[in-house]
């Protein structure tokens, strides 16, 4: 027997070859992948929302919150489904971050074009993503840099203040908006620091 081939529905294809590394073949056509293409084609329905409600048509903007928040569960679901069914990708790895700062971007754009956030708010929290994903690649060779506890804190913190800005919410609770806003802007910039901090040591000599 020159090989052997072993699968489990719902993960990766296993090759082996006597002598050889056990190599997991996996699909890039996956249910992972395609919830990451699908948050893809959900920005410019979600941009095309935002548009056409001008912010002050309540009934787009709720179109447009509940757009938002169906692409940004994808982001957790496939990230689950990756870990939990071995359907991990180079192409996911570069495909996810690009739908997830496609998507955030658009939003804060959006708000700021419609004068509902301002510019230095979003020119901050775009600069820290792009520069982050940028130390990503930065260090690639040297390791992962793995999103800590304080980052997910600051992706939680940015879908709810987006959506909160986007729901047509009464003029007491939408005053509340800035507050989850600068709640996000103070984590992302403090956890921008810590991956900076991660790079760092990553790529110091040993």
């Amino acid at each position: 027997m020159t090989g052997a081939t072993e699968s489990t529905p719902g993960r990766a294809v296993v090759e082996s070859t006597p002598g050889r590394a056990v190599v997991a073949v996996v699909p890039v056509l996956n249910a992972a992948n395609a919830l990451t293409a699908l948050r893809l084609v959900l920005v410019p329905v979600f941009a095309a929302s935002v548009v056409v409600s001008g912010m002050t048509h309540s009934g787009w903007r709720m179109a447009a919150c509940l757009i938002f928040a169906v692409a940004s569960a994808t982001d957790l679901v496939d990230g689950w489904i990756a870990r939990r069914f071995g359907l991990v990708t180079s192409v996911g790895k570069v495909a996810d971050p690009i739908a997830d700062k496609a998507l955030t971007g658009a939003a804060l754009v959006l708000l700021s074009w419609y004068d509902q956030l301002p510019w230095w708010v979003t020119a901050l929290i775009l600069v820290r993503e792009l520069g982050i994903t940028g130390l990503r690649f930065w260090v690639i060779r040297h390791g992962v840099i793995a999103a800590s506890r304080g980052g997910k804190v600051k992706t939680a913190l940015q879908i709810l203040a987006i959506a909160w800005y986007l729901w047509p919410m009464p003029a007491a609770l939408a005053a509340v908006g800035p507050w989850i806003m600068a709640a996000a802007v103070l984590v992302t910039v403090a956890t921008g620091f810590d991956y900076i901090a991660q790079a760092l040591r990553l790529r110091r000599p040993r």
